[in-house]
């Protein structure tokens, strides 16, 4: 069954139409990710689901209603442009946000104790938010769209500003999250984190749904073009490398895709062999970053 149903949404603005033709359905209990670079439409498309406006066209049903407003207190809404009180306690930011959303105040003031308890921030509880880091503030941001304990999260850029630590905390949350049955729809631009994440993509680009699906059957139609080496050596030694395309290179890595019709992966590995001593050799499909500019590639031209 769908939480989530987005049929052929169009949205203008002006001249400029920023999202053209989009349709992607969201299984109950999946995380969906919507991906693209900036300015794909994104957020347009975010914002139409959370019923911060109507598309021009299309229709959108969310937790099985046509109109998000019946159902406020079942969604939990991260925008991309973050908006917290400033000189308000962190206390009593959580408790409000969750008030508006139909949790009784005993009880969000419950909640809002165990959460930052859970993520080590209990000292934060009578602080103002003013008084807080960037990333702290984000964090309180993120626990205001999720203490109601709504069926629906709907995350715009959930990550922006956070350290690697605590990307790595809210991703083992809204793991979590998805245990409990709970559906998450989140838009990012940084592939690596939806490949780490999402049961199920839709790629889009300039407004456009360029591909979309399970991450697993996506990456299925690929064929495996990626090598992935590590070597214990300083790499000086490497073969030399012609007609691939080098994707990282340090010291002690290297990671490129190739053509087998150009470049005879055999040959490279007997030859490295003979120069490093080898820690690990892969030859696996491309990421979802490739996949993706592949996709957006092979459009333009």
């Amino acid at each position: 069954m769908f939480a989530l149903e987005v049929n052929s949404i169009c949205k203008s603005f002006k001249e400029h139409k920023a999202v053209d033709n989009i349709s992607f359905a969201v299984e109950k209990g999946k995380i969906f990710g919507i991906l693209g670079p900036n300015g794909a439409g994104k957020t347009t498309t975010i914002r139409m689901i959370a019923g911060v406006f109507f598309p021009d066209e299309g229709e959108i049903s969310v937790l099985g209603e046509r109109s998000v407003e019946k159902i406020q207190h079942r969604i939990g809404y991260l925008p991309e442009e973050r908006g917290l009180y400033k000189k308000m306690k962190v206390i009593d930011q959580l408790v409000y946000f969750a008030e508006l959303k139909g949790t009784p105040n005993t009880l969000a003031k419950q909640k809002a104790r165990l959460w930052l308890n859970k993520l080590d921030a209990k000292d934060w509880e009578n602080k103002k938010v003013q008084e807080l880091s960037k990333g702290m503030q984000q964090k309180i941001q993120f626990l205001s769209t999720l203490l109601h304990e709504p069926d629906l999260l709907i995350l715009d850029e959930p990550f922006s500003g956070f350290d690697p630590i605590n990307v790595e905390i809210f991703k083992n949350v809204l793991l979590d999250l998805k245990a409990e049955g709970k559906t998450i729809l989140l838009s990012t631009h940084i592939m690596e984190q939806a490949e780490q994440l999402c049961d199920d993509v839709c790629l889009i680009n300039k407004g456009k749904v360029i591909l979309k699906g399970s991450i697993a059957d996506i990456k299925s139609t690929r064929s495996a073009d990626t090598v992935i080496c590590e070597f214990y050596s300083n790499g000086a030694e490497l073969p030399s490398l012609t007609n691939v395309k080098i994707l990282n290179r340090t010291q002690n890595r290297l990671e490129f895709r190739f053509n087998p019709s150009e470049f005879n992966i055999r040959d490279f590995i007997k030859e490295l062999a003979d120069k490093v001593e080898i820690k690990k050799f892969e030859i696996t499909t491309p990421s979802l970053r490739e996949i993706f500019i592949d996709e957006v590639t092979k459009g333009e031209k």
